[in-house]
């Protein structure tokens, strides 16, 4: 027979139902540079704890990132201070949903997915991944459609297709991020989504006001991590830009995924990698670099439903082509834009090498007649550099050489055309038409 309970009793049975219950509780036990051990509480690789310490407003989250014997080992993602042995450590929800739907344009938020723009809460994908799975290479599409990036010197000498991949290589203040605004504001993607990682704090509004603008960031989400922030976050940073371009992907959207760079992003992984007791390997890049690279760059591209085209920025020490990084992320993506210091210097900008600049899928996207013209200006530009020095020198007589003088003339026409002012977006087929009038 039911009876009514007293007041007393639904007083206490309501407090209890308040209380905040955890399954899964531990302690921490010890603090090694980057590494906070501790013993519980039962965790996965890649799930987020919170440390706190009871009785201060002491709370830390850490991300998982490996274990030793009966221990977890846990890398911040904020400040450690005020952390010390016997902190609770215990599983923290709801860290790796993925801001999704339209209304994530134009907004700025962190590797966590939180807004830092100061424009409110965002809905999301709930639930989410932060790292997603490589598709089925079967059920991509191929490439057969060009992709329109507005850059005259990329769109005739590396021209790039709707789902490409392409690096691009560069040394330190040669202009890779003005190169990432230029593709953002003249492509003929329908969402951009640009993820910052490990770059400088100063930069970020320099490149949403500056290079983005408000044209190119109404239909931009920009995720970001400086690099004054921990490893964990800035390989998240990447990992959740991704997921968000996977999300736009999926319904059916042509996306511009822009990433720089590579290289922090593989910094990150090594930082990581060397803390939990990796060996380091070339030149102190640990074997997980080398196996985190192609998980998260084959995720971008074709699906059955729509495109991610994406350009990587690799950061190359001392204008090294060949270093590690350079020589693994080359080898994966499906061509490569290789920007000249010696071009930055002279004031020609966007500085392209076209002849080191290379898509592997040109043949699939050009034409007859787009591969001739392109061709042949190759042929002229690189007939050119290889007698530039006796031509500077003065050892050539004009006349000897009916090619070479050729050469001589083309060089410095098409040289010019490929100059292009950051705010100037030119069709694919105008650059064409230009090009075999400079040319024949």
């Amino acid at each position: 027979m039911n009876r009514l309970l007293p007041d007393w009793a639904a007083d206490i049975g309501s407090r209890v139902g308040a209380l905040e219950t955890h399954s899964h509780l531990g302690k921490v036990a010890q603090v090694t540079g980057l590494i906070v051990e501790s013993e519980g509480p039962q965790a996965s690789l890649g799930e987020v704890c919170e440390i706190s310490s009871p009785g201060t407003s002491v709370k830390v989250y850490a991300e998982v990132v490996g274990f030793r014997e009966q221990r977890i080992l846990l890398m911040p993602l904020g400040d450690v201070a005020g952390v010390h042995p016997g902190c609770d450590v215990k599983l923290s929800s709801g860290f790796n949903k993925i801001p999704a739907g339209n209304e994530v344009l134009g907004r700025v938020v962190d590797g966590m997915g939180r807004p830092i723009d100061g424009l409110g809460s965002m809905h999301y994908q709930t639930p989410g991944a932060a790292t997603g799975k490589v598709p089925n290479p079967l059920l991509r599409k191929r490439i057969t459609e060009p992709f329109n990036t507005g850059v005259k010197a990329i769109d005739l000498f590396a021209p790039v297709g709707e789902g490409q991949r392409m690096g691009v290589f560069a040394g330190s203040g040669v202009g890779k991020s003005t190169l990432l605004g230029m593709l953002a504001r003249g492509s003929s993607a329908d969402v951009n989504v640009i993820a910052l990682v490990g770059e400088r704090g100063r930069e970020l509004r320099e490149f949403i006001e500056k290079d983005l603008g408000p044209e190119g960031m109404a239909r931009t989400v920009v995720v970001v991590a400086t690099s004054d922030q921990s490893a964990p976050m800035r390989l998240r940073a990447a990992n959740m830009a991704t997921s968000i371009a996977e999300n736009f992907r999926d319904a059916g959207k042509r996306v511009l995924f822009l990433m720089d760079s590579v290289t922090r992003y593989a910094m990150a992984q090594r930082e990581v990698g060397l803390a939990v007791g990796e060996p380091p390997a070339s030149r102190g890049y640990t074997p997980s670099v080398f196996s985190t690279l192609p998980r998260l760059l084959e995720r971008s591209g074709n699906s059955d439903r729509g495109t991610i085209t994406a350009f990587y920025t690799v950061l190359v020490e001392g204008d090294d082509l060949n270093e590690p990084i350079a020589d693994a992320v080359r080898g994966i993506l499906d061509g490569h834009i290789v920007l000249s210091r010696a071009l930055a210097t002279s004031n020609h900008f966007p500085a392209i090498d076209v002849l080191e600049s290379i898509s592997r899928l040109r043949n699939d996207i050009s034409t007859e007649d787009e591969l001739a013209t392109v061709g042949l200006a190759r042929d002229y530009l690189a007939l050119y550099r290889k007698n530039e020095d006796i031509v500077n020198l003065g050892a050539y007589v004009r006349g000897a050489n009916a090619k070479i003088d050729s050469a001589i003339v083309a060089n410095g026409r098409v040289m010019e055309f490929l100059k292009q002012s950051y705010s100037e977006t030119v069709a694919r087929e105008e650059s064409y038409q230009k090009l075999g009038e400079l040319i024949r």
